[in-house]
C-alpha cells in the first residue's frame, strides 16, 4: 500500500532563498529563478494534475521542491513522482526532504533519453519549472513535442513562466493550450501554461 504524504505546514526557509540565489548567479540559463516557487504557484501547477488520469508524474526542475510539496499534498503517492533536476545540490536536497519520491539527476529539455527505463509507462502529467523562455524557440518546441509524446492521451504538461504569453505559441492542429489567471502571490508574479496533445 501507498504511502500517503501529509502536507506540513509550509516553513519559512531562507536558507532556500540563498541557494536558488546562489545557483541563479552560477547560471542563471540553468537555474531561471532568483527564488523558489511561492506555496500559491505551486499550488496553482498541482491543481492542473488529474487524479483520475493512472500513471507516474514526473516534475521537471524542482529545485529546493516547493512543486513537490504541493503535488504531493494534491494526493499523489510519493512512489508515483519522478523529479528530474540537473543539479546535484538540489537533487540531494529533494531526497531528503521528500522520502520515496524518485529523483533523477539529468536534463528535462531531453526527458526521453533521461528518464530512460525509469518510466515504463505514459506518464499521468509533467510539471515544469524549466526556464523555457531563456531557450531559443526550437529548443522549447523539441522540449514539448518530446514530453507530449510520453503523456497518456489528454494529460498535461504543466509549465509556469513570469511572461505574460506563452512560452511556446498555440498551434491548434498540434496541441491544445490553456492558461491561469496571473498569479500575484508569486515573486515575481507568474501563470501557469497547460499544454496537452491535439485529439
Amino acid at each position: 500500500m501507498s504511502r500517503s504524504f501529509v502536507a506540513k505546514k509550509p516553513k519559512l526557509r531562507l536558507d532556500d532563498e540563498v541557494k536558488f540565489l546562489s545557483s541563479w548567479l552560477q547560471n542563471p540559463l540553468k537555474t531561471g529563478a532568483v527564488s523558489p516557487s511561492s506555496p500559491a504557484l505551486a499550488k496553482a501547477m498541482a491543481q492542473q494534475i488529474d487524479l483520475a488520469i493512472p500513471g507516474p508524474i514526473v516534475e521537471l526542475g524542482p529545485g529546493t521542491g516547493p512543486v513537490t510539496e504541493a503535488i504531493l499534498a494534491r494526493g499523489i503517492a510519493p512512489e508515483r513522482l519522478i523529479t528530474v533536476e540537473f543539479n546535484p545540490g538540489f537533487c540531494a536536497l529533494v531526497k531528503k526532504r521528500f522520502p520515496g519520491v524518485h529523483v533523477v539527476q539529468g536534463d528535462g529539455y531531453a526527458l526521453a533519453e533521461t528518464l530512460g527505463e525509469i518510466a515504463r509507462e505514459p506518464l499521468a502529467a509533467i510539471v515544469s519549472s524549466l526556464p523555457l523562455m531563456t531557450r531559443p524557440m526550437h529548443v522549447r518546441l523539441r522540449t514539448l513535442k518530446g514530453a507530449l509524446k510520453l503523456l497518456r492521451p489528454g494529460a498535461p504538461f504543466i509549465q509556469f513562466t513570469y511572461a505574460m504569453t506563452a512560452p511556446i505559441p498555440p498551434r491548434p492542429n498540434r496541441y491544445a493550450l490553456s492558461a491561469s489567471p496571473r498569479i500575484w502571490l508569486n515573486l515575481p508574479p507568474a501563470r501557469v501554461w497547460v499544454y496537452r496533445a491535439a485529439v
